[in-house]
């Protein structure tokens, strides 16, 4: 005879599936992050889009081959260092940082761009808690 339960043989053969808020049935948080495009996810809206995202990273590795073929391999690693300590550098995550020691080491200071004229659209300005922010980058949320 069995000792185990009804209750325990239901269970082993029969599997719940998780209904909690991160599982299939989540809701989309539209405040926090926007309204989903699922079109724009699958597929790029023009083909030089890859290009035109990719461009600040191939031609930054462009500029360090030219530069470990011209000064040898301790210019790029040097530069790389310091634009590692540079990004760590930055404000509160509620408030915008511009980074201008990146932009200066990059050499970017004394363009205009989109973002300088009509602002960064990454950067959208949002009004939320600052506690909020801090918990959401420290990844207590």
């Amino acid at each position: 005879m069995n000792t185990r339960g009804l209750g325990s043989q239901l269970k082993d053969s029969i599997s719940v599936p998780d209904f909690s808020a991160s599982g299939t049935f989540e809701s989309h948080d539209v405040i926090h992050r926007g309204f989903p495009h699922v079109k724009s996810e699958l597929f790029p809206v023009h083909p030089l889009e890859l290009s035109e995202k990719n461009f600040s990273l191939t031609q930054d590795k462009m500029n360090f081959s030219t530069l470990r073929n011209i000064q040898g391999l301790h210019a790029p690693l040097k530069l790389q260092m310091e634009f590692k300590a540079v990004k760590q550098i930055q404000r509160l995550p509620f408030l915008h940082s511009s980074n201008l020691a990146l932009d200066v080491l990059k050499g970017n200071d004394d363009c205009i761009g989109f973002e300088d004229i009509l602002g960064d659209p990454a950067q959208s300005e949002r009004m939320v808690e600052p506690h909020m922010m801090v918990e959401h980058k420290l990844g207590l949320l």
